[in-house]
């Protein structure tokens, strides 16, 4: 869905915005709902435009008259941008770092302040967005193996299959292989999970370790 709005920014739609409500241009307008929030407000709390803002709440409107985005209804559509691949795992884990209020949607609002610190953020705010993906069960700490799901997950929304290398040993084996050294230089004191201090300091010192990380562009 991400995707989606941000190819929005670049559409051009027949819409303005009076006051806090949005307006078709109709020979009879029609206002419609708008955000919960006044769109100054979202400006100010985004790295978007007022403009950029009005047309992705549009777009979100139209996959989502109801004003609120769903689990389901959010894999459906970021399926959409993976069809060689399996996206609902992976789409499940996104869905639940962005629902800040557990309650199982998300408004136009919340959706939109995350988006913003994922492509407009700082090298900060992304690292700390990624740490909460990674922390599935929202205990403040990454352990190996949900580091582990989140890289499985990846490669099903990728459509990589688990078939063997050319030395014998299967994809999935390497792909272990391969979370266990990156958890082993997150895990700095070695106690077996990973804060987000720890998360923070690994990732901004150790370029190799970012790229390791970075599923924000490729995936998201």
């Amino acid at each position: 869905m991400a995707k989606f709005l941000k190819r929005s920014i670049k559409r051009k739609k027949g819409l303005r915005f009076q006051g806090g409500l949005e307006v078709e241009e109709l020979d009879s307008p029609v206002t419609r709902c708008r955000p919960a929030d006044c769109i100054e407000h979202i400006c100010e709390s985004t790295n978007f435009s007022r403009k950029e803002i009005q047309l992705m709440y549009r777009t979100f409107k139209q996959d989502c008259p109801s004003g609120a985005v769903y689990e389901e209804t959010f894999r459906l559509i970021y399926s959409q941008f993976f069809p060689h691949g399996d996206a609902s795992r992976y789409a499940s884990y996104v869905f639940k770092a962005f629902d800040e209020q557990n309650c199982g949607c998300l408004s136009f609002d919340e959706f939109i302040k995350s988006l913003s610190l994922l492509t407009r953020g700082t090298a900060g705010d992304k690292l700390r967005w990624a740490f909460k993906l990674y922390d599935i069960n929202k205990d403040g700490v990454i352990t190996k193996e949900e580091l582990q799901e989140i890289v499985a997950s990846v490669h099903k929304l990728l459509g990589r299959s688990y078939s063997p290398g050319s030395n014998g040993i299967a994809t999935e084996k390497l792909m272990e292989m391969h979370t266990s050294k990156i958890f082993q230089k997150l895990d700095s004191n070695g106690d077996g999970v990973v804060t987000l201090e720890e998360f923070l300091d690994a990732c901004l010192q150790d370029e190799t370790i970012s790229l390791s990380l970075d599923l924000l562009e490729s995936s998201f």
